[in-house]
């Protein structure tokens, strides 16, 4: 798809120009007072915030423990810091800020990588090497947002940083080619693509920061056009993943980083060749991805959620809005709008997963696109049913509830063993919930991962048989799916190992504006351990449970046995979207159990 639009490339590939240098005032004195004030008030308080250390014994506290955490968040602090300072002087530009720019960009250029620790590697799920090798620099996801955050900060201050620190900019050209140009024109990166092997959301989101940083700087023609036909190629390796129906297999909160930045590709590319790429918007497939995150959306911050994605994916903002413009999307330009206005953090600054908040490119979109979204009138609104068959992800709302449904496989990106679970919610509060990822160590991409209990079909709305849970792979999958406005069917014996006398397991699920209708049919002759997750605590009541404030569970008492734990919830990445405690109800049945949520 990409590709073919290189016949129509011009002879000459300009700048991109998202925004004007800083030394052009009209347009930042005109940007909207709030966001004028969100970035000085940020920028003052980076002054005050020292640039995080970065020892070697931070880098090898991974290497011996697997622990991300430690690095990373100086590595993102110093970052979120270089943001801050430059969106402020770009605002203020009067000189106050630019010391602390200079430093932070010296820092930056001193680090002996760019790239995390848990990616330092050459080759595709091999182990991490204990150090960094200085002279093969490695284009990761953070090395990539590193390059478009200092090509972004020379375009805004050229002159302004020399004056503060002469000869800044050359040291920043210099440290951007050898550690992002060169390895990206002279080496091959695996989320490059190749062939048939499957990418993920690193294709995009690294190539649209290498977009950025090409057509920043002043490369030549040759590197452009290099650049271009690169990220074209990669681009449909990126794309040949998704279905016609444009579902993300790696769930709402990973849409940020794949669907949102293929748009930034394509912004970038539509920009230096119009002719070329802008014709790629209209294409139904580029807007069935764009309008993925409005179909799972529920209400509020909530998203229905599976694998490693959170329910509270986080806000949509400039972005997605952008996205829905360029596309022709009502809904997601509507979802958009209304996100931003309820969003307390709108520059994400509080975002724990350290990818937003370093991002200069998308703090300044946000705040040249505000006054646009702070009057945007129209509603956002939902489909009552959605079906995606690429993913086998189905969503349908009726009244009060929403249900959520993974019947898909166990083979995607990003995935946990949860062919068949589902997700409810009630008055837009979580009523099932699935739990998501903790936070990331070296265990969790590697092939311990699915030791990790949050990975596993048991701790997901799903049957366990006398300890057999299901497995990862494509062909772990469910079979017979059927879908109706209201419902989805299927069969999810396949999903597992193969176990003695079981041949069959069929769930059907239906909602309505009473609740939902849960029926689970086995041909298993044992007894079947189905586990059902919450977050509010469910009491016994007579025919069932009683959950919280939202309704209850209803059940024959003498179909099941059934009983409730407690989850105590201390991991910080899961704390962000759970209380202290979440609740695990299990259910013993034989053959046939027929639930009713209300």
């Amino acid at each position: 798809m990409i590709q073919e639009q290189l016949a129509f490339l011009p002879e000459f590939l300009s700048d991109y120009r998202p925004f004007p240098p800083a030394k052009e005032r009209t347009a930042w004195q005109g940007l909207p007072l709030r966001a004028k004030q969100r970035f000085l008030q940020a920028g003052e308080a980076a002054l005050q915030t020292p640039i995080a250390p970065l020892p070697l014994s931070l880098w090898l506290d991974f290497t011996h423990t697997g622990r991300r955490t430690p690095w990373e968040t100086a590595y993102f602090s110093r970052r979120a810091r270089l943001c801050a300072l430059v969106s402020a002087e770009c605002v203020e530009h009067e000189g106050r800020f630019l010391d602390a720019i200079a430093d932070t960009v010296w820092a930056l250029c001193e680090e002996s990588a760019w790239q995390l620790p848990a990616h330092n590697s050459y080759i595709r799920d091999t182990p991490q090497l204990p150090l960094p090798d200085t002279t093969r620099p490695i284009v990761d996801l953070f090395a990539a947002e590193t390059g478009a955050l200092l090509a972004l900060a020379r375009y805004l201050l050229p002159d302004e940083l020399d004056t503060a620190a002469p000869g800044t900019t050359v040291r920043m050209e210099q440290e951007l080619n050898t550690r992002i140009l060169t390895p990206y024109f002279s080496s091959h990166f695996w989320w490059m693509g190749n062939g048939a092997e499957p990418m993920c959301n690193w294709t995009s989101w690294c190539t649209q920061n290498v977009l950025l940083t090409v057509f920043l700087l002043p490369t030549t023609q040759q590197q452009r056009n290099a650049a271009v036909k690169q990220a074209a190629y990669s681009l449909d390796c990126f794309l040949k993943d998704y279905g016609a129906d444009g579902c993300c297999n790696e769930g709402a909160q990973y849409y940020r980083h794949a669907g949102l930045t293929l748009w930034g590709c394509l912004e970038i590319l539509s920009n230096v060749a119009p002719q070329a790429f802008s014709p790629l918007f209209h294409e139904p497939k580029i807007k069935n991805i764009a309008e993925y995150i409005c179909n799972v959306h529920v209400e509020g911050p909530y998203y229905l959620n599976f694998g490693d994605c959170s329910p509270l994916a986080g806000r949509c903002g400039a972005r997605e809005y952008r996205f829905g413009q360029a596309v022709g999307s009502d809904a997601l330009q509507a979802l958009a709008a209304a996100d931003f206005r309820a969003d307390a953090d709108p520059d994400h600054l509080q975002n724990p997963d350290g990818s937003t908040h370093i991002n200069l490119w998308y703090r300044l979109t946000t705040a040249f696109a505000e006054e646009e979204m702070m009057t945007y009138s129209a509603a956002p609104r939902h489909h009552l049913t959605v079906w995606y068959p690429s993913v086998g992800v189905y969503a349908a709302r009726q009244g009060s509830w929403v249900l959520g449904a993974k019947f898909g496989s166990n083979g995607d990106s990003h995935n946990h063993n949860d062919t068949g679970s589902i997700t409810v919610y009630k008055d837009g509060r979580p009523f099932l919930i699935d739990i998501g990822v903790e936070s990331y160590t070296k265990k969790t991409f590697s092939p311990q991962r699915y030791e990790i209990w949050t990975m596993q079909s048991a701790w997901h709305n799903l049957p366990t048989f006398d300890g057999v849970q299901q497995l990862p792979g494509a062909e772990y999958a469910a079979r017979e799916v059927c879908t109706a406005e209201n419902s989805i069917t299927g069969e999810l014996a396949g999903a597992y190992p193969p176990i003695p006398e079981l041949t069959t397991y069929r769930r059907s699920v239906s909602v309505s504006e009473q609740g939902i209708t849960l029926r689970d049919e086995t041909d298993y002759p044992g007894t079947v351990e189905l586990t059902l997750l919450t977050e509010q605590q469910p009491v016994p009541a007579a025919d069932g449970f009683a959950v919280g404030t939202l309704g209850g569970i209803r059940f024959d008492p003498g179909a099941a046995t059934a009983a409730v734990t407690a989850v105590p919830i201390t991991d910080p990445r899961l704390r962000t979207a759970w209380p202290e405690t979440i609740y695990k109800i299990t259910l013993h049945f034989q053959k046939m159990l027929n639930l009713e949520l209300y």
